[in-house]
Formats: C-alpha cells, sequence, structure tokens
C-alpha cells in the first residue's frame, strides 16, 4: 500500500495509479508523493502533516489533510485561494495546513516571514488574507499597509520578527527543503491525502482528489 513509511512517504507510479484512480488523473496529473533515501528524515509524516509551528485552517480534526505550499506574490496562489477555501469549507472535514513557500523573490521572503511573526499575536490567518486578497505584486510598504488594515497590531509584528527570526526561519527552512524533496517546481503546489498534486486544480476537480484520497485512505 502507498503512503507514509516509518521515515518518509514511499510509493511507486503504477501504485498510485492504482490507488488514486482514473478521475484524479484526469483532473491535474496527480503522482503519489515520492521519497528518496535521502530524504527519509524530511519528508516524515509528522513533519509534513504536523508541524506544530505551521498554521493550519478548515477543520482541525478533520479525516483528509490538504497541504498547501504557497507564495504571496504568486498569482495563481491567489486565484486558488478562494476555490480552495471555500472546497475546504463545503467538505467539512478537511484539514488544510498552509505551508508559507517564498520563492519569487526577495519580497515573497518578507511577506512570508511577516505573515509568520503574525502568529506570535494569532493574526495569520488576517495576514494571509490580506496579502492573498490582493491583485497587484507586494512591496513592503503595501504589505505593512496590508496588514494594518487587517488589525495587525505593527509594533508588536516588528519586535516579533526579531525575538522570533531563528523560529522564522527554520520554518521556512523546513517547508523548502520538503518541496525540494517531493520535486515541486512552483507554487501552488499540494499534498493532498498522501498524494502530490503539482499545481492548480478547479474546485470540482479537488472534490474529486479529496473523493479519491479518502478511498485510498481505508485500503
Amino acid at each position: 500500500m502507498t503512503g507514509f513509511g516509518k521515515k518518509g512517504l514511499v510509493a511507486t507510479r503504477r501504485t498510485a495509479l492504482t490507488l488514486i484512480g482514473a478521475g484524479a488523473l484526469a483532473a491535474g496529473g496527480i503522482t503519489s508523493a515520492l521519497a528518496a533515501a535521502d530524504d527519509d528524515e524530511v519528508l516524515t509524516e509528522t513533519k509534513v502533516l504536523r508541524d506544530p509551528d505551521t498554521p493550519v485552517a478548515g477543520n482541525p480534526d478533520g479525516n483528509i489533510t490538504i497541504v498547501e505550499w504557497s507564495d504571496y506574490n504568486c498569482p495563481y496562489c491567489r486565484k486558488l485561494e478562494p476555490e480552495l477555501r471555500q472546497v475546504v469549507q463545503d467538505d467539512g472535514k478537511v484539514r488544510l495546513v498552509m505551508k508559507d513557500w517564498p520563492i519569487l523573490g526577495p519580497v515573497s521572503v518578507t511577506a512570508a516571514r511577516i505573515a509568520l511573526a503574525t502568529k506570535f499575536q494569532d493574526k495569520y490567518h488576517q495576514a494571509h488574507d490580506a496579502m492573498m486578497g490582493v491583485s497587484s505584486r507586494l512591496t513592503e510598504p503595501r504589505i505593512n499597509e496590508l496588514l494594518a488594515a487587517a488589525g495587525v497590531d505593527m509594533d508588536r509584528l516588528k519586535r516579533d520578527l526579531t525575538d522570533h527570526a531563528k523560529d522564522i526561519d527554520a520554518i521556512l527552512k523546513r517547508n523548502n527543503e520538503q518541496a525540494e524533496a517531493f520535486g515541486f517546481r512552483g507554487t501552488p503546489s499540494f499534498i493532498v491525502g498522501k498524494y502530490r498534486v503539482p499545481g492548480v486544480l478547479s474546485m470540482n476537480e479537488f472534490e474529486q482528489v479529496i473523493a479519491d484520497a479518502r478511498k485510498a485512505k481505508m485500503n
């Protein structure tokens, strides 16, 4: 059976085709999540799905987990955001793990660090929504403007960026190592259940993938 081993994600393409089924494959070229021997300590189930420092949305006790790697300056991430959230809300049993993966330049890194710093004042989701909700490319002044309007304490934010710098950088490092180990080439990228979804799906396609992942989990 394909899935997480004791050390990492292990699978073969043949098994993935059997488990995921034609519906999901047609939806988005999904393949089973793979882990090479060198990635065993990076792609553990705990680190990918249960990192206590990674923000979670949806149902924290859901029976299927979606993990999203995203960049605040990624137009595809912004376009997908409301549809993915709607799918998660409508389903009611999906746990959404939100991994910041800033790969589109220095401002993306700044945005990701700031978003993770807002977690220390319980404002991550407000910050995330504010930055994902714009249509233009972010700048640092624009980020500050958006977060202040979203109710973030900007003085506290500056302190937390300094006080928790090592913790924030460690989270981003883990996120990047996992994305690279999975072979992701851009944002957004996903794990749905125990399967890799490298790219954008429609609402209907996400619903199909979730259904297939639930079936696979039962086998």
